[in-house]
């Protein structure tokens, strides 16, 4: 099997899969407000998409006042994307349903590679990202990246001179 994994999407793949999308499966959103699929689904919904939580433990309940559903096939309509925030090893089955479900983007979280899945959603003519986060890159793409504390100088990973 050949590697399709790239840890690089050119900036017009990502807008045009931003701009076309409407609608957002999320899978595994967190109804704990300080979970990263929380802030990942705020930023969403606040953006104009309709998001959609999809974790089988809060089925029933609202997430951000939204249904919360245990499957992509209980949806009541088609999205356009699944966002994946669950790991690597999940991603595969997801994938398999979001294919089944006629999605049109597989997105997978930070963190979240599955080669054979990604492989699996373009054969099937999907278009596929991993290891990113819609949030981010949406922010980044619109230049307002700098109002989420990334990008201003306060957040760093390196240490500092003494």
């Amino acid at each position: 099997m050949s590697t399709i994994f790239s840890d690089r999407y050119d900036d017009s793949y990502l807008r045009k899969i931003l701009r076309d999308t409407k609608s957002i499966a999320m899978v595994g959103l967190s109804a704990n407000w300080n979970r990263p699929s929380f802030f990942a689904a705020k930023y969403l919904l606040d953006r104009g998409y309709k998001v959609f939580p999809v974790n089988p433990a809060a089925k029933g309940q609202e997430i951000l006042g939204q249904k919360v559903y245990g499957a992509l096939d209980e949806l009541p309509q088609k999205v356009d994307m699944v966002d994946i925030f669950r790991n690597s090893e999940a991603a595969g089955p997801i994938t398999d349903e979001a294919i089944r479900h006629g999605a049109k983007v597989v997105w997978m979280q930070l963190g979240v590679v599955n080669e054979a899945a990604a492989q699996r959603a373009e054969e099937a003519g999907l278009k596929v990202v991993m290891n990113r986060c819609p949030k981010i890159e949406h922010s980044r793409l619109a230049g307002t990246i700098e109002w989420h504390g990334i990008a201003s100088g306060v957040i760093t990973s390196k240490k500092r001179a003494l």
